[in-house]
């Protein structure tokens, strides 16, 4: 593992101690099967021995906590892989070992990633039982044609039981769908931004279908099993999913999260808002005090890990200010409020985070926008993001 000293001169809003709300991501890594467009760190495995795994990782949380002092716990996410395949037990103490290590927030909210598989829909009133208060479920279409394309494992029908049970369980429900495959149109998706916006939920992750390398898709596309939609087309249903939703009064946060004022899953904000946040468990990555975090993939080398050195660390690299400068600028620009370019330039401790010149040439063409102190883009510059991004980097 390489271990690196944080740069001294780095001020102290880039130290581990200068306290703050702090967000805990755990990440359970194994799925019931592989998604043919997923390229998140997920396995699937014949079994499973969940006293070995939660062992591991309340000793990986207790390595990161003792390095974390001084924070207020804002937020839990539960991410995979699929978290619902936990055992709610070792929900229920991963939770409290996270309490027991910071103090908690008033509003703490825990959020665990759900698939809608029935065996899995079950288990929520136990998963809240153990402390959860958010539960994001993974419909990804109300249509089966589109769940076999998408190699789910779940109908329609058992997406739409999962959520009812979701919806009984907790407070505070969000689902993801994904739209822009091969063959959408407007009318389509249209009629199924009607029926995710009549389900009563406070929130909404509507992803693009993007080929990502090293996917079952980006191979099938390369052998001309199936062609895209192509970026007029994708473009035109995204403006109609912004369109759609701020209407029905879940606009847009985030690029691709929806919400009702209020209703932002504050965990996902910590990121964007480049704050820092603690990653456990397999693959996960954590921002702690100016230095990047990344713990082994592999889950069996994860508990080698564990077992060697008490935590599942592979990588521990201090930032550079102009790596946190980029990354802050890229997280923040993605958010509907944009960002406080002075106010990240003081915290990080570089002289400009932006190039002005380039960010006048882009407002006169309408893709940036000031609020006052704070920068953003527009609508059409939302399309534009990582073209965007290129330019203005200071």
């Amino acid at each position: 593992m390489a271990t690196l000293a944080i740069d001294p001169e780095l001020n102290g809003a880039r130290t581990a101690k200068h306290g703050g709300k702090l967000a805990l991501y755990v990440h359970w890594p194994f799925c019931v099967s592989k998604c043919p467009y997923c390229d998140f760190n997920s396995h699937v495995r014949a079994s499973i021995d969940q006293d070995d795994w939660q062992k591991a990782l309340l000793a990986d949380l207790a390595h990161e906590a003792a390095l974390l002092p001084g924070h207020e716990l804002g937020s839990i996410f539960f991410g995979g892989g699929t978290p619902s395949l936990m055992d709610p037990a070792t929900v229920e103490v991963v939770i409290d070992a996270a309490r027991n290590h910071w103090p908690q927030a008033d509003d703490l909210e825990i959020t665990l990633e759900a698939n809608p598989n029935s065996s899995e829909a079950a288990r929520f009133a136990d998963i809240a039982s153990a402390g959860v208060n958010r539960i994001s479920l993974g419909l990804q279409s109300f249509d089966d044609a589109a769940l076999a394309f998408l190699g789910r494992a779940h109908s329609a029908d058992e997406g739409m039981r999962a959520l009812n049970a979701a919806q009984s369980a907790v407070r505070r429900v969000s689902f993801d769908l994904i739209y822009a495959l091969p063959g959408d149109t407007e009318r389509g998706w249209s009629a199924s931004l009607d029926r995710a916006l009549s389900l009563g939920t406070e929130h909404l992750s509507l992803y693009q279908l993007t080929i990502e390398p090293g996917t079952r898709f980006a191979t099938m596309v390369v052998k001309h099993e199936f062609e895209p939609l192509d970026s007029e087309a994708s473009a035109t249903l995204f403006e109609l999913t912004q369109a759609r939703t701020a209407e029905a009064g879940l606009p847009a946060y985030e690029i691709s999260n929806h919400a009702r004022p209020g209703a932002e899953s504050r965990h996902n904000l910590a990121y964007w808002r480049y704050q820092d946040y603690a990653g456990v468990g397999p693959g996960a990555h954590g921002r702690r005090g100016g230095i990047r975090t990344v713990r082994h993939r592999k889950p069996e080398n994860f508990l080698s890990a564990i077992e060697r050195n008490g935590h599942g660390l592979v990588e521990e690299a201090p930032l550079t200010r102009e790596e946190a400068a980029h990354e802050a600028l890229v997280m923040g620009l993605r958010l509907a409020e944009g960002i406080d370019p002075a106010a990240l330039s003081d915290r990080l401790g570089v002289e400009h985070l932006v190039d002005e010149a380039a960010v006048e040439r882009l407002s006169k063409l309408g893709l940036l926008e000031r609020d006052g102190l704070r920068l953003r883009t527009t609508e059409p510059g939302r399309l534009l993001l990582d073209s965007i991004l290129a330019e203005i980097a200071a």
